[in-house]
């Protein structure tokens, strides 16, 4: 399968060491704290973790699919997704019984 002129093993941010074919953690975390600091929010409290952790919660909110978010993070256990985002365990439980797999 090809789009926009990627392969299926093509990674969407090349590294730029030819050893690496993709951006490392390190990078990749760099590049978020210089668009951080560059729109002027406070460093501290953004990074690639907080990131991780919006897209998951946006997720969550929008499907209400514990499920999804638990696969999507790599989660094994649903309760460890559960803590990750916050929510209340007795709303997950319902949730995750209304949830077909």
């Amino acid at each position: 399968m090809k789009r926009a002129g990627l392969k299926t093993d093509s990674f969407l941010f090349p590294g730029r060491v030819s050893k690496s074919p993709h951006l490392g953690t390190r990078q990749y975390a760099r590049i978020v704290d210089h668009w951080v600091e560059e729109i002027g929010l406070d460093p501290a409290s953004y990074g690639t973790h907080s990131m991780r952790r919006t897209k998951a919660s946006l997720i969550y909110r929008r499907t209400k699919n514990l499920r999804a978010v638990q696969l999507l993070l790599g989660h094994t256990k649903l309760e460890s997704t559960v803590r990750y985002l916050g929510i209340e365990v007795d709303d997950a439980l319902e949730i995750a019984e209304q949830t077909e797999v």
